[in-house]
């Protein structure tokens, strides 16, 4: 069975649109009319797709989930599986238990294909935006174990861990950056407005203005007669900067470049081993070969010189390099994690150290993470604080001065 989009009226005249699962177009119509909808149109879910052709650019309008979603539907399918349900009726019970019609089409689509013959990991490929390499491999390796339900629970587990860091990150810096947008507001809206109108006084008082007004006097000016050229100017920036960092050459060099700053590269070598860690832990222990889990390990990077780093240790250990000595070479990973590396080399317990160091390393780059935010806050607090003061002051001298004159 293949599964259809359609669109059809129902009694009110109101279109209705879905998905169903049916042998043909024809079967499909019949079937909507059973249920008094008249039939609008009728198309295979892959029709799209197919018609697109090798076009890279399609994969960019393929549906994708988010991190709860795919953690969600993954813990679902696992509960069923675990339950006894074979893979297609588990895979139709959580289709109908999500309210999105993208996701149950998704499902639905997938499970046509796990009906055709294929495994749940091929099946799932029709979709990579919605499930990545990682996932993809995680359950090729279940269903090849036989421990489909159990490898599913873990990467159940590992992406909800992912969301709830996300989530504690984004919490974090919600109070810095309202701090910093209300900083950068209150800045143009005195140096803009407040500041013009009260030089016109001391304009017409003709005295000798402090120096501290002055600078402030001039920086008003700047910002009435060039702020908005400033704004545009930034964006255009930013958005060169984002282009010319797409050229992979100029991204490597960049990359290697943030790696030897003091606090953005530490930051950038923890979370991005933490990543790795983590990816390679669930990997080796759902059963997937070392060379071909630290491949998809070194795709789930997002700095490319690390990338590449982890990419040449993949050849040194499919050359019969131990995996301690292959990622010593590079020089970005902690020593810590290297020695717990080989220690479960040696102990042969490697999946289980590989889930230590995951932990560790996570706890390691959140820490380092919310310190840095913590401070972030008080920062902007103090930034914030000193301009506002600086300008008051900047206004007031000159008062305070022809007080003393007229007295």
């Amino acid at each position: 069975m293949a599964a259809f989009e359609y669109s059809a009226l129902n009694a009110r005249g109101r279109e209705e649109k879905g998905v169903l699962e049916a042998d043909s177009v024809r079967q499909v119509r019949q079937i909507l009319r059973d249920k008094g909808l008249t039939p609008l149109g009728v198309n295979p879910t892959r029709k799209k797709e197919a018609s697109s052709g090798p076009n890279p650019l399609s994969e960019l309008f393929k549906p994708s989930l988010s991190v709860s979603e795919r953690a969600l539907v993954t813990r679902q399918l696992a509960t069923l599986i675990a339950a006894g349900l074979p893979v297609e009726e588990a895979l139709l019970a959580v289709s109908k238990q999500s309210q999105k019609p993208a996701t149950n089409s998704m499902l639905i689509t997938v499970r046509s294909k796990v009906m055709e013959g294929f495994s749940l990991a091929n099946a799932l490929a029709e979709y990579p935006r919605a499930f990545p390499s990682l996932h993809r491999a995680t359950v090729a390796a279940g269903e090849s174990a036989g421990h489909l339900d159990l490898v599913l629970n873990r990467l159940a587990d590992f992406t909800e861990s992912q969301q709830e860091s996300a989530s504690r990150i984004k919490q974090a810096l919600v109070y810095p950056v309202i701090l910093f947008v209300l900083t950068v507001l209150i800045l143009a809206g005195l140096l803009g407005y407040v500041v013009p109108d009260i030089v016109k006084v001391f304009a017409e008082s003709e005295q000798a203005l402090p120096w501290l007004t002055t600078a402030v006097i001039a920086a008003s000016d700047f910002v009435v007669d060039y702020g908005l050229v400033i704004f545009v100017l930034a964006v255009v920036i930013v958005l060169g900067t984002n282009r010319i960092l797409k050229v992979p050459s100029i991204r490597l060099t960049w990359h290697r470049w943030i790696l030897g700053l003091p606090i953005a590269g530490k930051l950038s070598r923890g979370t991005n081993t933490a990543q790795f860690a983590s990816t390679l832990s669930i990997l080796s222990s759902s059963g997937v070969p070392l060379v071909d889990a630290m491949r998809i390990a070194g795709e789930v990077l997002s700095n490319t010189w690390l990338r590449r780093n982890v990419s040449e240790a993949t050849v040194r250990v499919s050359e019969g390099s131990s995996l301690s000595k292959a990622l010593e070479v590079s020089g970005y990973f902690p020593p810590m994690m290297l020695h717990m590396i080989a220690s479960g080399e040696s102990s042969g317990e490697l999946d289980d150290m590989l889930e230590r160091v995951a932990r560790h390393q996570q706890q390691d780059a959140e820490l380092l993470m919310s310190m840095l935010l913590s401070l972030f806050g008080p920062i902007m607090l103090i930034v914030m604080g000193g301009a506002v003061f600086t300008i008051v002051m900047a206004i007031l001298l000159p008062i305070i001065n022809l007080n003393q004159l007229v007295v």
